[in-house]
């Protein structure tokens, strides 16, 4: 069954994280899985959670049933058996996890599948934290063999490593942490590929064919085992709630803010009058079009994007995708053109058979695309994730810039998971800039959701109408979004983005919900015809287009998202709560005549119902503390 959420983002049912100890080793549980495990206050393993995909690379969900925990002051045991069911899949293990207070844990499962199915993998997923990246391991393989490695500190395109038994880091006090895996031989992926802020050590190697057969009674055992070795440091006080932060606002310029686009709504409906004046006040860069030059209405969807792009004040960025017979396709698009006159910013070229931007496809386009549209940059790279545009390197000499795109649930689906995508992708375009030649870099489209499977080899479902499509979130309409949205372009502006684009313009996948359209799914807490709250951040920033974004020292990360814009003297800065706890923030800096805002539970049916009015219900900022409540985002403008 799907999740439901609230207004706010917190799902239905939600129960906070058990906090555990087992002497220094200190660590989360949470349905089912062990979370940012700890040593001395050092985060040394992010996640530990057994997995079941199925054929198409879905993860089969499980519930627990017949829970205990007993947990004291320095060790704890627990037991569950764990159900993972899909139509036509089923699977269970026993789950059993014992903290020791010598920093000792062993996470076990013994399983049984209950149906016949084809899975791609079965076992544990061992996450390492990406703050790891460049720091030495010790890595022991199947064979006994014990060479010295290290993390990928650029994002690795393939497995660092293979053949895996076990894995040892060495803290900055002496200790080691060896992490062993028993029942299968493992390897490792660098998955910031995919935005994961994480090394993943799992298990069956993917050199073995898959997907694989299952039949009933077919058992998989594994498991996992922390051990600390050498000087044990002093445990650190349990993980409870969000630690207050201080955050020092400065003047110094960073990089300027990247110019911010939005994609056409997907649903195909055009923009009412009432829509149209609420898109113009984003002060949008972009309108992003995708035309499938094989199909048969590329000339009403050009035109339909470029009135579209017009009536709201932004440019067009218009992505190609494009067939074998290229040179054919593109002159019939050359053919339209000049009817329909569209202002471009820059063209995307792809290919529907190559996963990134091939050579010969680069060059047929920049000399049929470059008269259309004088001055617009022709561009290329991969529709897809960063991951196929690192492990296929497309010819950046050719291209005017380079995109990929973004989103943050290949592998995880919660709000926590979400959140740790934020640091990986500035580390996208850190890994971008070796290989780009210097181009500017596109992050397009930015999605919560997947757009499509890549890796499917079967047909997608039909679509059920009691549901949402597989494309839309339901935390689209909620405050989460914003924070997360906040954190993005947070995190993607300080790394020096070229430029952005996010969503779409309205509908399911949008920042306004359309007034017309199919009845709203139970599961999609949101009004017809309403802004989301998500807008109402692209607003703020929209505000502040061609400005600067400037430096700010905050700690720790994972709580919180900041963004400090200047413009012709005036300065803005956006906090966002990306917790479920409140967080209290002491802000330093700050100039005389403060003024805030806040988007909360509290403010959330005005900012909806009544964008205008929240949007100049600025008032004196009460003081330099402030809490933010789950999910909630605070505006401070400053004067020159």
């Amino acid at each position: 069954m799907p999740v439901a959420f609230d207004r706010i983002g917190i799902p239905e049912g939600y129960a906070p994280p058990t906090p555990l100890r087992a002497g220094p080793l200190s660590l989360l549980f949470t349905d089912g899985d062990l979370r940012t495990l700890s040593v001395g206050g050092v985060e040394v393993v992010r996640r530990i959670y057994v997995a079941v995909r199925d054929h198409d690379w879905g993860t089969v969900p499980a519930t627990l049933h017949d829970f205990t925990l007993d947990a004291q002051t320095d060790h704890f045991r627990i037991s569950f058996v764990a159900r993972h069911r899909w139509p036509g899949i089923g699977f269970d293990w026993e789950g059993s996890i014992v903290g020791h207070a010598d920093g000792s844990l062993d996470f076990t499962m013994d399983g049984v599948a209950t149906t016949a199915f084809r899975r791609n993998r079965i076992g544990f997923c061992i996450l390492h934290p990406a703050a790891w990246q460049g720091k030495p391991c010790l890595v022991e393989h199947v064979d006994s063999r014990r060479v010295e490695g290290a993390f990928p500190l650029a994002i690795s395109p393939h497995q660092p490593f293979f053949d895996l038994r076990a894995i040892t880091q060495t803290l900055p006090g002496g200790t080691q942490v060896e992490v062993r895996m028993e029942g299968d031989t493992f390897e490792m992926e660098d998955q910031r590929n995919w935005t994961d802020a994480s090394y993943k050590t799992y298990s069956t190697p993917l050199a073995i064919p898959y997907p694989v057969q299952v039949n009933p009674g077919d058992r998989v055992q594994q498991a996992v085992r922390i051990r600390l070795h050498g000087p044990m440091p002093a445990a650190a006080p349990a993980q409870t709630g969000s630690a207050p932060i201080t955050i020092t606002l400065k003047d110094g310029p960073v990089a300027p803010l990247p110019a911010i686009g939005l994609g056409v709504a997907s649903h195909g409906e055009g923009l009412s009058a009432r829509e149209v004046s609420l898109l113009a006040a984003l002060h949008l860069a972009h309108l992003r079009v995708d035309l499938d030059l094989g199909a048969q209405d590329v000339a009403e969807r050009f035109d339909q994007a470029a009135q579209e792009a017009n009536a709201i004040g932004a440019a067009l960025e218009v992505a190609l995708h494009i067939g074998e017979e290229m040179r054919a396709e593109l002159e019939a698009l050359a053919a339209i053109a000049p009817r329909i006159q569209p202002q471009v910013a820059r063209w995307l070229v792809f290919s529907r058979h190559a996963p990134t931007t091939p050579p010969d496809l680069i060059t047929t386009a920049r000399t049929i695309l470059a008269p259309l549209a004088p001055g617009a940059a022709v561009g290329g790279g991969t529709n897809i994730y960063f991951t196929h545009l690192n492990r296929n390197r497309p010819p950046a000499e050719l291209l005017d810039c380079v995109a990929y795109s973004v989103n943050p649930q290949v592998h995880a689906f919660d709000n926590l998971s979400l959140v740790e995508t934020l640091e990986a992708q500035p580390m996208t375009v850190a890994s971008a800039a070796t290989f780009c030649a210097g181009k500017p870099l596109i992050v397009s489209p930015i999605t919560l959701r997947p757009r499509s499977n890549p890796d499917a080899t079967a047909a997608p479902p039909p679509p059920d109408p009691t549901r949402l499509p597989d494309t839309v979130d339901p935390r689209q309409p909620t405050l989460f979004a914003a924070a997360w949205t906040l954190g993005s372009i947070a995190a993607l502006a300080s790394a020096g983005t070229h430029a952005m684009t996010y969503y779409e313009t309205t509908g399911w996948r949008g920042v306004l919900e359309t007034a017309a359209g199919p009845a709203l799914p139970d599961q999609f807490p949101s009004s017809p015809g309403q802004p989301f709250p998500l807008y109402h951040v692209l607003a703020d920033v929209g505000d502040f287009a061609g400005g600067e974004v400037l430096a700010a020292a905050v700690a720790p990360n994972l709580t919180h998202a900041t963004l400090t814009l200047r413009r012709d003297g005036r300065r803005r800065t956006l906090l966002a709560n990306l917790t479920v706890d409140p967080l209290s923030v002491t802000l330093q800096g700050l100039r005389a005549g403060a003024q805030s805002r806040t988007l909360d539970a509290a403010t959330l049916d005005t900012a909806c119902s009544a964008p205008a009015s929240f949007r100049g219900a600025f008032a004196a900022l009460p003081g330099a503390t402030v809490t933010l409540s789950p999910y909630a985002v605070l505006c401070i403008d400053e004067p020159a």
